[in-house]
């Protein structure tokens, strides 16, 4: 969902393996520490009744260790579908004062709407490329281990496994020059078969690319952001585990909580024995998605439940 999108929903509304740990790492060593998604918060930046470079203050004053950036809510400092880096060191300034003031660790950036990494032509990849470079930049600036990518374009399997391979290779070698690693998501479509991306992993075989396995995230007919109309799903639990031999960072997703703090559609107890069977010792982060709970009240219970089993 990117901001147009949103504010027309928010209108309508209104009516009515062990290969865990991050190789490159600003943090040094830590143990399963927790993270917030700023995804979590999109209804408060989308409609800036918050403002997105207080993030890392709303994320300390939840008792959160770190902070995933989106960049879809810097996109006024370093515009999407452009290459200019220009404005990479202020917004860095600004995003480090943030996080130091707090003491809170700036852990990776998710990005979005930066061009199809996965295309079935090589031209539409390399500029692609080019247009992730900037969150790459900002990812060194502020100490970031990573930055999150989609794997979209193609859609025959074995064309897209061959594209994803081509897109991850070119801009993992520009990230390496700046010791940051590209992250996959499972995020819709093949990327979402787990079994895929896997073999999109191996074949990349490259140290700084890797995966960020989502608890949800499991659509393999559409995209993401469809999940309600969704025809087929991949099962959850094959996909983490499929994920988690090339895990740089988790995301916790959640959607609702039952009168026992437990997750309504996934079995937390599962997903951590998951987790912890691959030795996963890095940042946790929570992504709460619900609609029910107000934000804070949904990534509190999030928080609450993982550390149920650390």
């Amino acid at each position: 969902m990117n901001r147009k999108q949103f504010l027309s929903i928010a209108g309508i509304s209104s009516l009515g393996i062990a290969f865990p740990t991050p190789i490159f790492s600003s943090n040094g060593s830590f143990k399963n520490k927790i993270s917030l998604a700023q995804w979590s918060m999109n209804r408060s930046f989308f409609s800036e009744k918050k403002d997105a470079m207080d993030f890392p203050i709303h994320a300390a004053s939840m008792g959160f260790a770190g902070v995933e950036y989106v960049n879809q809510f810097y996109f006024d400092q370093l515009k999407n579908g452009t290459t200019s880096s220009k404005n990479v060191k202020s917004l860095a300034k600004i995003l480090n004062g943030r996080a130091n003031d707090n003491n809170i660790s700036n852990v990776l950036i998710m990005v979005d709407e930066e061009g199809k990494l996965a295309d079935s032509s090589s031209a539409v990849i390399k500029t692609a490329i080019e247009q992730h470079k900037k969150w790459v930049e900002l990812a060194a600036e502020i100490g970031c281990h990573s930055i999150r990518v989609n794997l979209s374009g193609e859609k025959d399997p074995n064309v897209w496994i061959e594209k994803s391979v081509e897109g991850l290779t070119g801009l993992c070698e520009f990230a390496k020059t700046m010791k940051i690693n590209v992250i996959v998501e499972n995020h819709g479509g093949l990327s979402s078969n787990a079994g895929l991306l896997a073999q999109v992993m191996k074949q990349t075989n490259l140290d700084n690319c890797g995966t960020l396995p989502d608890f949800g995230n499991f659509c393999i007919s559409s995209g993401w952001g469809n999940d309600s109309g969704c025809k087929e799903w991949y099962d959850m639990y094959k996909g983490v585990s499929e994920l988690m031999p090339y895990a740089k960072s988790v995301s916790a997703k959640s959607y609702d909580f039952d009168d026992n703090g437990n997750e309504t559609k996934i079995d937390y107890a599962k997903m951590m024995d998951i987790v912890k069977e691959y030795n996963y010792d890095g940042f946790i982060g929570v992504e709460y998605e619900g609609g029910r709970l107000g934000e804070k009240e949904g990534i509190l219970a999030t928080k609450n439940l993982i550390e149920r089993f650390l």
